[in-house]
């Protein structure tokens, strides 16, 4: 275990230091840890990247301590540990944030895809800084995942600074579940067609067509759409959503996050799918 009680001590101070740095000091900003444990272990599901996979799923005790998540020609992509026995105990609450947000380590390196900053940046300050306040009290997990390999150039950032993200008021509606598909759970990232320089948002939104290799061979991100999605009731895509398991009874294939998913409340998935069913209705892949 590195981290120490002096160590506890500084994070915890830097932790409001952050807060008011990335303007969280504002009247009714609420970063809670229970808030933190429900997004990382939940919607967000950072654990299906950053936790090792055995052949029975996620490895015990190593929890969050990173992983090879992508090998291709352009990259061999590590997704790091981002426990207290790595690095990122050594960083302040508000470099950890913006490592996750603006994908900018405090040396100024740039973290590279798959993660997708496009849409984190989009994180509301109060859910960032839970998620922070929950990664500082995670078992510390000494293990070395290795270092990312780039064969493309990166960005020098993924946009301006981000100054602050307001909260998005949770309930049932559009805005509350474009949050959730999109800063925190991500969905649009895998299930709009790629171009040359990664998800087509502005054209290709929830068209899907990405391939996904894997153990499990090659699943390919649907369409999600109201073009597909109209032939499935709330239910039955609710149990897609977070169970994995199609209308017919047939189980789907990673690298969906159906674990975490799952975890999801009631009313934060029918946010989802109130969201989807909103979405422009288009072909397949984008064709």
């Amino acid at each position: 275990m590195r981290t120490t009680t002096s160590r506890l001590l500084r994070l915890s101070s830097g932790l409001v230091a952050a807060v008011t740095l990335l303007g969280m000091g504002t009247a009714g900003a609420e970063p809670t840890l229970e808030r933190g444990r429900y997004l990382v272990e939940g919607p967000a599901g950072c654990g299906n990247c950053h936790t090792p996979q055995g052949p029975d799923g996620p490895v015990a005790d190593m929890g969050l301590a990173g992983m090879m998540v992508e090998k291709n020609d352009m990259f061999t992509a590590i997704a790091s540990n981002i426990t207290p026995g790595s690095r990122v105990a050594d960083w302040t609450d508000e470099q950890l944030g913006r490592a996750i947000r603006e994908g900018i380590r405090p040396d100024g390196s740039i973290i590279g895809p798959p993660m997708p900053f496009g849409l984190y940046r989009g994180i509301s300050d109060d859910d960032l800084m839970s998620m922070v306040m929950y990664l500082r009290q995670v078992p510390a997990v000494d293990h070395d995942p290795g270092q990312s390999v780039y064969n493309i150039p990166l960005p020098p950032a993924y946009g301006p600074p981000v100054i602050s993200v307001a909260e998005v008021p949770h309930g049932v509606t559009l805005e509350y579940g474009a949050y959730l598909a999109g800063p925190i759970a991500h969905c649009t990232e895998c299930h709009t067609t790629f171009g040359p320089k990664g998800p087509m948002f502005d054209t290709h939104l929830g068209a899907g067509g990405f391939e996904f290799h894997g153990p499990w061979g090659v699943s390919v991100a649907p369409n999600i759409t109201p073009t597909r999605l109209a032939q499935y009731s709330d239910a039955e895509l609710d149990g897609m959503i977070r169970k994995g398991v199609r209308p017919d009874g047939a189980r789907m294939l990673p690298p969906m996050p159906y674990g975490y998913l799952a975890k999801m409340t009631d009313e934060d998935a029918a946010a989802i799918t109130l969201y989807l069913r909103s979405l422009p209705a288009l072909p397949d892949g984008g064709q």
